[in-house]
């Protein structure tokens, strides 16, 4: 119901006053000028003979971290309110909640803003609560989200996309509307307007909300939504994606723990296992004691080196990038949400694995990052560390082509790979699209193998039926595996609960454990257990087991397939290896002092907004015939005076291995900023001698980098070049 002496509305209402403000916002040229337009449009709207009134939750809705069920029209009186209208399975919804977790660390419920998820399933899966809640802790939200199962405030409000944000006035009345992800910059001049607008008219109440989040009440467990796992053929280990810890762990097949590498809490470092962190990984792949990550929300390609126990970046700058083609070097080469990984070769020639395959989730495509020099079908030879656009257009489709680049997939967030004849491709879990697709590895072209529709655009031809092909569904199956004994597919029909197994010479696809029940029963064989959201899985002892993610139970499950009997498999804490323990203490590193001869250079000053990531690429010249001093650590090291906030969660200091390859620093601006100025310092130390090794010196050069702290997000920032010649 609305609220008496409100019209009830959709979002149509809306458009006409909204549009002509958009435009206007493009021709402003200052900040000034922006924040007045909005004020001017808030005055007009909250002018109207009737408020755009929204409907009250209807009563009997379930609530998650809440105290009780919340009314607009009573609780929410007196605030600004953010309503995301969002289903958990859809990347462009996973995409916005860094945005609206910025914009809660900036204004909270006392400061009169409150944020609602409206949670309007797209799957029947997603409309149980239980799973919702698991998402709420897996994304850790930390808003109230009301689930809108029949998506009653969806269709009246006429929502007709997944994310839709709605800005509520005071009264309940709308304001705004943003659709789709990308449009953080209007989402904070919107709400902090608003707040301004209607603080001037004394309508913002400062009461706080009854908030009780769910993750304060679960109990510690060896594994938190283990998102991937894959086998180590060579040795007896296993790799575990412990997503929701945000850590790798490499585990012996008796259950010790052998490496935890990160976690518990998100971060973003390279370098020692103790200093390193990522931010839910998903996908790992492993070959030769190196393991690559697909470090999904911070959108980079992860190298964990377990010889030398170090973490390194090699593909993405940290910030979700909207580049379809790529072709850049890895680690200068934006990517959005890369989901899973796994390795192949360029051609049967080539001996050795010199590709990674990477699901970008982020951008519907299907992405390579070249280990080795090499080539892919209808391309050039290509460097060493290239990382570009394999398959799909980019658009959410479930279009299968010839030609690769016209395909398109929805979400795509498993690979496995069959090199062999005759099938020589890769095999895709197409989530969104409800589908198994194929990419062939000599022409890239993309085929349809079970589920979905014949129909490119329609994305919601969904179920849970054994069949084949096209008569096959899926529910947003997240994984898949090759048996290249049995020359079977093995899938983890996610949203379905189920194991499938599918043989592609057939295209049959059939049930091969689970009920279809999201529980957590071990039975006396594969159809009596049950499975809540498996999101991984891979083969091992030569096809004997099939590994398990099962995520929302937060184990590791194996099934026997010969004797068809499934177990858990157990997680241990070792001596050496820390399970759900807190972060080891960093050591304070002792770092050189610049001698007072060293030179300053003071930078051009840059601005940038809570969030954005800053680059400064070393671009050093050493005087000639000399060269760096072996055995030596050159280095850099950031420091702030006086705004040690900027330094929190930052990588502060690093090697300088080679004069040919040098580093590249980021920083990333937090989200709590408590100065709208800093200055950067960036100290760099230089240790080299001559060619001959007769004279060694050290020398040290101090950058300083003013920095303007603003609410107005850039598109791209380029990288800042910190060039000097000793």
């Amino acid at each position: 119901m609305a609220a008496p002496g409100a019209r009830s509305c959709n979002l149509s209402g809306l458009l006409p006053a909204q549009t002509s403000l958009e435009y206007a916002l493009l021709d402003a040229v200052t900040q000034e000028e922006k924040d007045g337009l909005v004020y001017q449009y808030l005055q007009k709207v909250d002018g109207w003979e009737q408020d755009l009134s929204v409907p009250e939750f209807p009563e009997g809705l379930e609530w998650l971290n809440t105290e009780e069920p919340i009314s607009i029209y009573k609780d929410l009186c007196g605030k600004v309110v953010v309503l995301d209208f969002f289903t958990y399975c859809c990347i462009n919804c996973v995409h916005l909640l860094p945005d609206l977790h910025a914009l809660e660390h900036t204004y909270s419920d006392k400061d009169g803003l409150l944020i609602v998820g409206v949670h309007s399933a797209k799957f029947p899966n997603e409309k149980v609560l239980d799973n919702i809640r698991s998402a709420v802790l897996r994304y850790n939200i930390t808003h109230p989200v009301v689930n809108d199962a029949d998506a009653s405030l969806w269709q009246e409000l006429e929502v007709s996309c997944w994310p839709t944000l709605i800005i509520l006035g005071p009264r309940g009345n709308m304001l705004f509307s943003l659709i789709g992800e990308g449009h953080k910059e209007k989402l904070f001049l919107y709400t902090s307007i608003a707040l301004k607008y209607y603080k001037d008219r004394g309508q913002i109440r400062p009461n706080k909300i009854g908030i009780k989040l769910y993750k304060d009440s679960l109990p510690p467990s060896p594994l938190l939504f283990p998102g991937k796992i894959t086998v180590d053929h060579v040795s007896n280990r296993l790799v575990i994606a412990d997503t929701g810890h945000h850590r790798i762990l490499v585990v012996w097949k008796n259950g010790q723990t052998q490496y935890s590498i990160g976690g518990p809490n998100p971060g973003r470092k390279d370098g020692i296992f103790s200093e390193s962190s990522f931010h839910s990984p998903q996908g790992v792949a492993i070959m030769n004691n190196i393991i690559y990550v697909a470090d999904t929300e911070n959108h980079l390609i992860r190298k964990i080196d377990l010889e030398a126990e170090m973490v390194s970046t090699v593909a993405g700058v940290g910030i979700q990038g909207a580049d379809r083609e790529g072709g850049a070097k890895g680690d200068e080469q934006p990517i959005s949400s890369p989901w899973d990984v796994v390795f192949g070769r360029s051609g049967s020639e080539v001996q050795r694995d010199n590709i990674l395959w990477i699901a970008m989730a982020g951008t519907h495509q299907i992405w390579a990052l070249l280990l080795d020099c090499g080539t892919l079908p209808k391309k050039n030879e290509l460097k060493e560390g290239t990382c570009l656009r394999f398959a799909g257009s980019g658009n959410e489709e479930n279009r299968n082509n010839a030609y690769p680049h016209k395909a398109g997939f929805a979400q795509p967030s498993g690979l496995s790979l069959a090199a062999e004849d005759p099938w020589s491709c890769l095999f895709v879990a197409d989530s969104e699209s409800s589908t198994v697709r194929t990419v062939s590895l000599k022409d890239g072209a993309v085929k349809h193998l079970v589920g979905g529709e014949r129909d490119p655009m329609n994305l919601f031809a969904f179920g849970d039926v054994d069949g084949v092909g096209i008569n096959a569904r899926l529910q947003h199956p997240l994984g898949v595996t090759w048996d290249k004994k049995r020359n079977l597919l093995y899938v983890a029909d996610s949203y379905n609960h189920k194991i499938k197994v599918v043989d592609p010479k057939t295209k049959n696809c059939t049930t091969l454990a689970g009920t279809g029940n999201a529980s957590n029963i071990i039975g006396s064989n594969f159809t009596d257990s049950t499975f809540n959201e498996p999101g991984g899985l891979c083969i091992g002892e030569n096809g004997q087991l099939l590994y398990v993610a099962d995520t929302n139970n937060h184990q590791i499950k194996v099934l026997d397939l010969e004797t068809k009997t499934v177990s858990v498999f157990p997680v241990f804490t070792s001596e050496n290896a820390v399970v759900d323990g807190p972060c080891l203490a960093e050591k304070p590193k002792t770092l050189p002092k610049l001698p007072k001869s060293a030179p300053g250079v003071r930078l051009s000053p840059v601005a940038a907004c809570p969030g954005q990531t800053l680059q400064f690429k070393l671009r050093l010249d050493l005087p000639s015939g000399t060269k760096l001093t072996e055995g030596a650590s050159s280095c850099w090291f950031l420091s702030a005076e006086g705004n040690e906030w900027l330094l929190q969660g930052q990588i502060p200091s690093g090697e300088i291995e080679s004069i040919s390859n040098q580093p590249t620093i980021s920083l990333q601006i937090p989200g709590d900023c408590l100065s709208l100025e800093a200055i950067l310092s960036i100290s760099v130390f230089l240790y080299y001698c001559s060619a001959d090794s007769s004279a060694c010196m050290m020398k040290g050069i101090l950058f300083s980098q003013p920095l303007q702290i603003t609410d107005t997000q850039q598109d791209y920032i380029p990288p800042v070049e910190l060039k000097y010649i000793f």
